[in-house]
């Protein structure tokens, strides 16, 4: 139930925030802009993960919670998703903003939480 308040929360800061329909999001690079579907978003999330998040997350480095075990995410906030992609962004105790590269967007950073929150609550309806 929490995590369906969340996610309500989410899609309404989103919307409230003039953004497109978060199924519809754009990419945007300095120079051009990308558009892509909710599969390539998703693709960008995995990758991201995979490249900079992974690392850490599969095997618990420096305390991060490992990807998939539920036990290491208990105790969190009832906003830990949105607390979650914030950390991600801005980094959190030993963890780096950006995961350490600070050429990514923030909306890569944010699929890339996405990707590992689908990877760590599969039956987690997806928005």
């Amino acid at each position: 139930m929490k995590r369906h308040i969340v996610l309500l929360f989410l899609v309404l800061m989103l919307t409230g925030c003039g953004q497109q329909d978060p199924g519809e999001l754009a990419l945007t690079e300095p120079d051009s802009e990308v558009t892509t579907s909710p599969r390539s978003a998703s693709l960008i999330g995995q990758q991201a993960y995979e490249e900079i998040c992974a690392g850490c997350h599969e095997e618990g480095l420096d305390g991060a919670p490992r990807t998939g075990v539920l036990d290491d995410w208990d105790g969190r906030s009832w906003l830990w998703e949105t607390v979650l992609f914030e950390h991600a962004r801005s980094g959190y105790k030993d963890m780096p903003a950006k995961g350490g590269d600070a050429a990514l967007d923030d909306l890569t950073v944010t699929k890339a939480a996405e990707y590992m929150m689908t990877l760590t609550y599969p039956d987690m309806p997806q928005g």
